[in-house]
């Protein structure tokens, strides 16, 4: 490999896996998370202009955060407030550019809680959703404006705007960096759980566009559960969280075919599934069920985690225990009633006790309850078709066909509605 490729690619390796908590200790430092992520940005750039001459130092992150911190000082002599930032930026060496970097690790501290603080505050009530995912991909993820417009469908100066209306909105609700407490706590780390949780799931099954996966954004929303789980160790639902998204991430392989159509879970080659991600996913739902067995309490993401565990340990898509899905998805609707839960539910309950049990499940359920989303038309087709019923099954693919946004989705809805309907006619 030429030196410059793999000076390039330490650099890029450095930069994602030191960004999260360099913007964390900067901001923790500045009390300006805008502030921070360009003093961060500053010193990647220096990376890129040094490193292929001087050599990749030691320490990458070390010699990142004193780079920074240098053209903070920087900053703050030229609005004359040299002393008291200086203070606040732990008053960092402003040796000559020979300085030993590998004496700089005393530098990097309190790396943990910074990263920590950055997720909490990337995810602050007062952003909506969409903002708070972009904004964590951003700050937490290490990704670029344009990377996180692709992931997310949007053009790059239109993710360039969210993202600074989420900075401004910050700063206008004059969002500290401390880490909340108590209940204020526990209702946060719902609000971060929930982002990684959908950065995942876009990534996972798109919601448009012509792929039905980004594997970049699966990889990142495993990442966060990751290193959340490992910055809040004693949480069975960020341990819950960490396990379902490895659990699901594993099958990323198998849901393409060769041709790169897609295949459902119980099609798909269970031997390509990724067993290093299965280890580590059951691993963390073991801790949580540790955790659980103490008193702490479970919710969600440990019983999906459960449940996606069930599909993990089973070798061929025929020996799946539907009848302890189905049970789990029980527990599930009454933790976290709604009607995804339940459009799930009916699947589980067709699979362990018949198509009428599963389609009972649906008939329960609001046909609006998920407004245009293509989920209800495309379980009940596969109910329908499970049931014998296939003319009818075929009009619920065809509804559902419709419906999605997704060009990969769409093209196996409209397969099944072909082979329903053809069986249809053949039995006419």
């Amino acid at each position: 490999m030429p030196a410059e490729t793999a000076t390039a690619e330490a650099i890029t390796t450095a930069w994602r896996a030191e960004s999260a908590r360099l913007v964390g200790a900067l901001t923790r430092m500045t009390r300006d998370v805008e502030l921070a992520e360009d003093l961060a940005q500053d010193a990647l750039l220096a990376a890129l202009e040094q490193w292929p001459t001087t050599g990749v130092p030691d320490n990458p992150a070390a010699w990142l955060m004193m780079t920074a911190k240098r053209r903070g000082i920087d900053h703050f002599r030229r609005a004359d407030n040299l002393r008291r930032k200086t203070e606040e930026l732990g008053h960092a060496r402003t040796g000559g550019e020979g300085e030993q970097m590998s004496d700089l690790d005393a530098q990097v501290d309190h790396i943990e809680d910074d990263v920590l603080r950055l997720i909490f505050l990337s995810c602050h009530p007062s952003l909506t959703p969409e903002s708070r995912a972009a904004l964590t991909l951003r700050l937490v993820g290490g990704l670029t404006t344009l990377e996180i417009a692709r992931g997310f469908l949007a053009t790059e100066s239109a993710m360039g705007q969210r993202i600074s209306r989420a900075k401004k909105t910050l700063s206008e609700a004059a969002a500290g960096f401390e880490l909340p407490t108590g209940a204020d706590r526990d209702k946060r780390l719902d609000d971060v759980m929930a982002v990684i949780y959908l950065i995942f799931n876009e990534g996972y099954a798109a919601a448009a566009g012509e792929d039905w996966m980004r594997p970049d954004l699966v990889t990142e929303g495993m990442r966060l559960a990751r290193m959340l789980a490992a910055l809040a160790p004693d949480e069975p639902e960020a341990l819950g969280l960490q396990a379902l998204l490895e659990i699901q991430g594993s099958r990323i392989s198998a849901r393409l075919d060769e041709h790169g159509a897609p295949v459902l879970l119980e099609a798909q080659d269970r031997t390509r599934w990724d067993q290093l991600l299965i280890g580590r996913g059951l691993a963390a739902l073991q801790r949580a069920e540790l955790l659980a067995a103490r008193g702490r309490p479970v919710g969600k993401y440990f019983l999906q985690a459960s449940i996606a565990a069930q599909h993990a340990r089973a070798k061929r898509a025929e020996a799946t225990d539907w009848r302890q899905i189905a049970i789990l998805y029980d527990v599930l609707a009454e933790a976290a009633p709604g009607p995804i839960v339940e459009v799930n539910r009916a699947v589980a309950h067709g699979r362990a006790f018949g198509a009428g049990a599963g389609l009972r499940v649906l008939d329960d359920l609001d046909a609006n309850a998920l407004g245009d989303s293509p989920l209800m038309p495309s379980v009940r087709g596969d109910l329908l078709e499970r049931a014998g019923l296939h003319a009818e099954a075929a009009e619920a693919f065809t509804e559902a066909a419709a419906r999605t946004r997704n060009e990969g989705e769409r093209t196996v809805l409209q397969r099944r509605g072909e082979e329903n309907l053809a069986r249809a006619s053949s039995s006419d």
